[in-house]
């Protein structure tokens, strides 16, 4: 079992590979990038455009996912042939369509499993049996419909108020990253993370004032 550490994880996230891993005996492999990805955001020189930093991912320059595949196809490399097994869920058929799309790219003598899928087993089945198993990734679930980096700038506007509501001090860390990129610092729409901080606390402040009229 592999997991690719992207240091910018939940806490609970992490809490949950290491209570997997002692309540099953499987030894889980943590891969990490070879430079951090603060570090690729920031301080990395791209010479072709005359700029430090690649600044926040996006949908057309999603580097984080080349970094993560990149470095799990590494790892992998030497137990050619080998079987990769995703666990995307009988509900996600879009989602693993692209996957598959996507990996299946200099990927030779390997083939893709979707064990879930095989089973038909649903997102909702799948919460339900880990929660029966004592697997509840220290409440994550319970505030998002899906979890992934908590900095992730493809999540819906929903899940980053939950996260600025919920964890606090998450978000400011956000907040930390977002000044310290130089330039393409569009986070979501071409809005900084500083932009979103102001529209939510305006959305917040109308709110208040129209409980107190009501």
């Amino acid at each position: 079992m592999v997991f690719f550490d992207t240091g910018w994880e939940f806490p609970g996230l992490l809490d949950h590979i290491d209570l997997l891993e002692r309540k099953t005996g499987i030894e889980i492999v943590r891969l990490k990038p070879d430079r951090s990805f603060d570090a690729w955001m920031t301080k990395h020189y791209l010479p072709n455009q005359n700029r430090i930093g690649y600044g926040w991912p996006s949908p057309k320059r999603r580097w984080c996912t080349r970094e993560k595949f990149g470095a799990i196809n590494k790892y992998c490399k030497p137990f050619t042939p080998y079987i990769e097994c995703i666990g995307f869920a009988a509900d996600e058929f879009d989602r693993t369509l692209r996957t598959m799309a996507a990996r299946r790219i200099n990927k030779k003598n390997t083939s893709i499993r979707f064990p879930l899928i095989e089973w038909k087993i649903t997102e909702a089945d799948a919460l339900k049996y880990c929660y029966e198993k004592g697997y509840d990734w220290g409440g994550l679930y319970k505030v998002f419909h899906r979890v992934s980096c908590f900095c992730c700038p493809l999540q819906r506007i929903g899940g980053l108020k939950k996260l600025r509501k919920h964890f606090p001090d998450l978000w400011k860390k956000m907040l930390k990253m977002d000044s310290r990129i130089e330039k393409n610092r569009g986070f979501r729409g071409y809005k900084t993370v500083h932009n979103l901080e102001e529209r939510f606390a305006d959305e917040e402040k109308q709110l208040t004032i129209s409980r107190i009229i009501q």
